[in-house]
C-alpha cells in the first residue's frame, strides 16, 4: 500500500505541474513554474526499472505522462477542460487520441511542454530522452511511435512497454507468452547441475559461460574492458537430439537467475520478403536490456550453409542470416544456437561466436550412471537388472534413458507396483528404439 500511496502523490505532482504549465501558457497566472526538480517527485519510485541508476527529474516525469493514462483514463482530458472549459485548440501541448482510447495520450511535444515550456534549451534535452542513445530506448521501455513523413518526430504517442507498465505498477513484470510478435516461449526445468551427466570438456565450457554470466558486467564496466570488447555473448550448442542441450540452456539460465527463451525458427522465418528481419527485429526489441537467454533451436533453419545467387530466395536467404547474425553480435545478452550437426553450420559464421559447446552421447559409464538415477525411489528395479549390462549393449541419449525409465514407472503403477524386471526393461527401450527408428 505504501508504493500505491507514493504513486499517487506522484500524480498529484503531475497533474499540479501538468496545471501549472497549462495556466502560464494560457495567461490565467503569472511567473515561473517550477521545475520539475522542484516538485519533490519521488525519483526512486521507479528505481525497479534502473537498479542503482537513479532517473533524473525529466526522466520521471516523462515515465508519468506515459503511465497516467494507464491508471487514469481522463487524466489529461480532466486537466485540459478544467483550464480550457470552452473547449478549443492547444497545439503545443501535443496529445493525440486513437480510435481504440477515448481519452488524450502524452506525446513527445506533450513532454517537451510540460517539462521546458517554451524554453528551446529545455526542449532540446527532453527531445535527447527519445534517441536511440537514451536508456529508454537501449531498454526498449519508452519510444515515441512513428508519424507520418513530414510530421515533426515528437508528435509521435509516447509508448511505454507493457512490461514496463508492470514493474512501475506493481515492482514485477510477467514473462511474455509465445505470440505471433514473440515468436519464444518461456524454458524452464526442475533439474539441477547434479542432474546432468557430460564430459569433462563439456562441462568446463558450460561453467566459462556461467562465469561470463557472473562477472562479465564487472569486466566490461569497471574494469573498463567494454570498450575493446563487443558486448554479449554468442555460443553455439551441437550434437544429436536427446544430449541436454536445451536442458544446459534452462539451467544456466535457472543458475544465475535469468529467463531462456526458446525461439521457434519456424515461427520466426517468413516466405515473404522482409517479414523475416520484422519478425527477428521485434524478438531482439523485447529482450534487449532484460538480460534474458536467447535459445535458437535447430538454428539450421537460418546458418546453414550459404548458398550460392541463383534466384531471388537465396538471395534473401542470406540476407536473412546475415541479418540475424547482425543482431545476434550486438545483443548484449546470452544467445545460444543448437543444432544437430556442427557441419550444417556455415563456418564464416562460427568465427563470429566465442564458444562452440560439443554435447556427446553418452559413454556406456556415463549410461550406467544415468539409469541408476533414472528410476523415481518408489519404483523397485528387480535383481536381474545389471546397469552396466544394460548401458553397455543399448546406446541411449540421456533423453532416450529418461523415457524409458518414465514407461517402466507407469507400467510398474499399471501392474500394482511389479518390479521393473530385465524382460519389462528391455521392452521399453525397443518401444524407444522403434519410435527414434533406429529399428523397424
Amino acid at each position: 500500500m505504501d508504493e500505491i500511496a507514493r504513486l499517487t502523490r506522484d500524480l498529484q505532482r503531475l497533474e499540479d505541474l501538468v496545471g501549472d504549465r497549462l495556466a502560464t501558457h494560457l495567461g490565467s497566472v503569472s511567473g515561473e513554474v517550477p521545475s520539475p526538480a522542484e516538485r519533490g517527485f519521488e525519483l526512486d519510485l521507479f528505481s525497479v526499472l534502473r537498479p542503482g541508476e537513479p532517473l533524473t527529474p525529466p526522466e520521471h516525469v516523462v515515465l508519468l505522462l506515459a503511465l497516467a493514462p494507464h491508471l487514469r483514463p481522463a487524466f489529461f482530458d480532466t486537466l485540459i477542460a478544467r483550464h480550457l472549459p470552452e473547449g478549443g485548440d492547444l497545439p503545443e501541448f501535443g496529445g493525440v487520441r486513437l480510435e481504440s482510447y477515448r481519452g488524450v495520450l502524452a506525446t513527445g511535444e506533450t513532454a517537451q511542454f510540460v517539462i521546458a515550456g517554451d524554453d528551446i534549451g529545455g526542449r532540446l534535452e527532453v527531445q535527447r530522452m527519445f534517441t536511440t542513445a537514451h536508456w529508454f530506448s537501449r531498454q526498449h521501455l519508452l519510444w515515441l511511435e512513428r508519424v507520418r513523413e513530414g510530421a515533426p518526430a515528437t508528435s509521435g504517442r509516447l509508448v511505454l512497454d507493457p512490461e514496463g507498465v508492470e514493474l512501475m505498477t506493481t515492482g514485477t513484470a510477467t514473462l511474455p507468452g509465445f505470440s505471433t510478435d514473440f515468436p519464444a516461449e518461456h524454458v524452464g526445468t526442475e533439474m539441477n547441475w547434479d542432474d546432468v551427466v557430460l564430459r569433462p570438456d563439456t562441462w568446463r565450457q558450460i561453467r566459462d559461460i556461467e562465469s561470463w554470466m557472473r562477472f562479465n558486467d564487472t569486466v566490461l564496466h569497471e574494469w573498463g574492458m567494454g570498450k575493446r570488447v563487443r558486448p554479449g555473448y554468442r555460443v553455439l550448442f551441437h550434437g544429436p537430439p536427446g544430449t541436454g542441450k536445451t536442458l544446459a540452456a534452462a539451467l544456466l539460465g535457472k543458475a544465475t537467475g535469468r529467463p531462456v527463451f526458446r525461439v521457434d525458427l519456424s515461427r520466426v522465418v517468413s516466405k515473404y520478403i522482409g517479414e523475416t528481419e520484422k519478425n527477428l527485429a521485434g524478438l531482439f526489441d523485447k529482450a534487449e536490456g532484460k538480460e534474458w537467454i536467447l535459445f535458437f533451436d535447430e538454428a539450421d533453419a537460418l546458418f546453414g550453409k550459404r548458398t550460392d545467387i541463383r534466384d531471388a530466395h537465396d538471395k534473401y536467404a542470406n540476407q536473412e542470416a546475415s541479418y540475424l547474425l547482425q543482431r545476434i553480435e550486438t545483443f548484449s545478452g546470452l544467445v545460444i544456437l543448437a543444432t544437430n550437426r556442427r557441419s550444417n553450420i556455415d563456418e564464416a559464421f562460427l568465427r563470429r561466436f566465442q564458444s562452440a559447446v560439443c554435447f556427446h552421447p553418452p559413454t556406456p559409464e556415463q549410461r550406467r550412471e544415468l539409469w541408476q538415477r533414472s528410476f523415481p525411489e518408489q519404483v523397485v528395479v528387480d535383481a536381474d537388472v545389471d546397469w552396466r549390462d544394460i548401458a553397455g549393449r543399448f546406446e541411449l541419449t540421456a533423453a532416450s534413458i529418461v523415457n524409458v525409465s518414465h514407461h517402466c514407472a507407469i507400467a510398474a503403477l499399471d501392474t500394482d507396483m511389479r518390479p521393473v524386471d530385465r524382460s519389462m526393461l528391455e521392452g521399453a527401450i525397443m518401444r524407444e528404439f522403434v519410435k527414434d527408428g533406429k529399428i523397424v
